[in-house]
């Protein structure tokens, strides 16, 4: 691939994207390469978790290429969709995926962490949606997966001011889940990506299912697909595995199955 790498380290891939010389922005090849990227480590079965970064430099992800834009003819809804399948790709995996932040997330680079199922920044971090400072809006998923995220109001707040937020900022209003130090940032997301790969990959793969429900589901069908997920799980290797380890008082040996 041109613009991403892909690397592993036991049950975790790491996915980066490789433009520092442009803030790690997104051209349409390099979001195809992305989409790739992710096709390709969740039908690895040796991953179990999987890390999205830039390389190193400023930004995590300083949004799309803009530029791209004046070259670009985009007239239907469903050419934007499949030119930013990636998104979607990434929320419907069944392994989980870790935004590792580090510098400017902005743009496109937010919708992409949104996308994601945990986000840790660090600490000279700074997030935002500023397409409305250049007179379009957010057309990755940012005006729906920041306010489901945040909250209406939060979400008006950061689009309609376009404004970049601080790391802690961030924090405080539910958009990334930890904060360190930049140094210790990847050290740090590898750990907790070994502290899921340690769990059932059965267990981890449903229960990011029944919680991505939520936003689609109303309470009565997110309950019955939580009650089925649970007695398949209860019902599995790994199910049976789990409880009898901790009655045995053991660290238990999962499968997958």
């Amino acid at each position: 691939m041109e613009n991403v790498l892909i690397e592993k380290s036991g049950k975790i891939g790491i996915v980066t994207v490789n433009r520092p010389k442009q803030m790690n922005s997104m051209n349409s090849l390099t979001r195809s390469e992305l989409a790739e990227a992710f096709n390709l480590l969740e039908n690895d079965k040796d991953i179990a978790v999987i890390l999205l970064t830039g390389s190193e430099g400023k930004a995590f992800i300083a949004g799309a290429d803009i530029k791209e834009f004046l070259n670009q003819t985009i007239e239907t809804e469903k050419q934007l969709e499949e030119d930013w399948i990636v998104t979607t790709i990434i929320s419907n995996l069944k392994k989980p995926v870790i935004a590792v932040i580090d510098g400017f997330c902005l743009g496109g680079g937010l919708e992409l962490a949104m996308s994601c199922d945990l986000r840790i920044a660090s600490d000279r971090s700074k997030l935002g949606q500023p397409e409305i400072n250049i007179g379009i809006i957010p057309g990755a998923g940012g005006t729906q997966r920041l306010t489901r995220l945040i909250g209406e109001g939060r979400a008006m707040e950061m689009i309609l001011t376009g404004r970049m937020i601080t790391a802690e900022e961030a924090f405080s209003y539910g958009i990334v889940n930890f904060v360190y130090d930049s140094d210790d940032l990847m050290d740090e997301a590898i750990q907790i990506a070994n502290t899921i790969g340690e769990k059932s990959k059965y267990a981890v793969e449903r229960a990011k299912k029944s919680v991505k429900a939520v936003s689609e589901m109303n309470l009565k069908d997110g309950l019955k697909l939580e009650r089925e997920m649970f007695i398949e799980c209860l019902n599995s290797e790994d199910g049976e595995e789990g409880i009898t380890a901790f009655i045995e008082k053991r660290k238990p040996n999962f499968k997958g199955k």
